[in-house]
């Protein structure tokens, strides 16, 4: 036989707990008309009898009785006595504010980036957000059902997946209006877009969106193989892509040049593959202007040297450092011949 009970209460902080069902084990507890429902601060508790809400308590001390419960009159009868115990589940709803919750891009988000780079970009990012419950009654009912207890580790992931949908959509609409750069410049324009776009979805379970802030946006680290495997990379960029990494892994590599054929290829130096680069370069430049191939200089910086081959400085300096570009040391700066550079691209 179920217990009765005559005092009906949950003192716990409930800090990370959003609902808890009283009694808290699969039985139904009994309640008197009469006795005492206490609420605590930031608490409200609802009543269910099957499957129907009799009725939501917020905070304070109440009395069970049909005149602020006019459903149990249905439930109990007019025949019984004020003492009759009616059995019923008690779902105590934290109402306060659950904050610092964390969320982060498991996968870099496409941006378009159109006059720079690829024309598109990967942007991570992470922050904190905090959510509320709103209307106790309707989240019990679509979301907790009859569950003991339940945390906010429960509806964390479901939660993550709604704000980062509208991240989504608020950078593809930033990504129309402003460059990469200026759009990491607006992450209080762009957490104040998700809080609109994703209280629709929040107020559908019966919570509200109190937060969501954006602690970092930042380009993506993803590796030229990676872009190639999401499709964003076509052979001759990815060729390219491969010969600059080859070659600032060749500055870290004590048997320099010997090693940088080691994770471009079997058979393929990375003259062949810069070789490539410029080439494609030279195309590209050409376009428009009756066929002429560009021009190199007959004396380069080093830094004019990278832009022929679309590489960085770095992998240049690297190469002059190991022997494989000779190089003239003017002072404190580097000067490279044309010849110079066409050799080592055939070498």
């Amino acid at each position: 036989m179920a217990r009765i009970f005559d005092v009906i209460e949950y003192p716990n902080e409930m800090t990370d707990e959003i609902v808890h069902r009283f009694p808290d084990d699969s039985s139904i507890g009994d309640y008197r008309i009469g006795s005492q429902v206490i609420v605590r601060e930031a608490q409200a508790a609802v009543f269910f009898r099957d499957g129907n809400a009799l009725d939501v308590f917020k905070a304070g001390r109440h009395t069970i009785a049909t005149a602020n419960i006019p459903m149990l009159i249905d439930f109990i009868g007019k025949a019984f006595n004020d003492r009759t115990p009616f059995p019923a589940e008690v779902y105590f709803v934290s109402m306060k504010e659950f904050a610092n919750k964390k969320w982060g891009t498991p996968q870099p988000i496409i941006v378009r980036n159109p006059g720079m780079g690829l024309g598109v970009a990967l942007l991570q990012g992470f922050g904190t957000y905090s959510f509320q419950v709103k209307d106790p009654q309707q989240f019990v009912t679509q979301i907790v059902g009859t569950q003991g207890a339940y945390r906010t580790s429960d509806i964390e992931d479901r939660l993550r997946t709604m704000l980062l949908s509208k991240l989504q959509d608020v950078l593809g609409e930033t990504g129309a209006k402003h460059s990469v750069p200026e759009i990491i410049g607006l992450t209080e324009e762009i957490g104040a877009g998700v809080r609109a776009k994703a209280q629709d979805d929040f107020a559908a379970l019966g919570l509200t969106l109190k937060t969501f802030y954006v602690g970092n946006l930042k380009p993506s680290d993803k590796s030229a193989q990676e872009l190639r495997d999401m499709g964003m990379l076509d052979m001759a960029t990815y060729t390219q892509l491969q010969a600059a990494d080859a070659m600032r892994d060749a500055a870290s590599n004590p048997s320099g040049g010997a090693g940088l054929t080691a994770g471009i290829g079997a058979g393929m130096g990375i003259g062949n593959l810069m070789g490539q680069a410029l080439q494609g370069g030279m195309q590209n430049t050409a376009q428009g202007g009756g066929g002429a191939k560009a021009a190199l200089p007959d004396v380069m910086t080093p830094s004019e040297a990278a832009a022929a081959m679309k590489v960085t400085e770095d992998d240049v300096m690297s190469a002059i450092q190991d022997g494989s570009l000779k190089a003239k040391k003017v002072g404190k700066s580097y000067r490279i011949s044309k010849e110079a550079l066409e050799e080592f691209l055939k070498s």
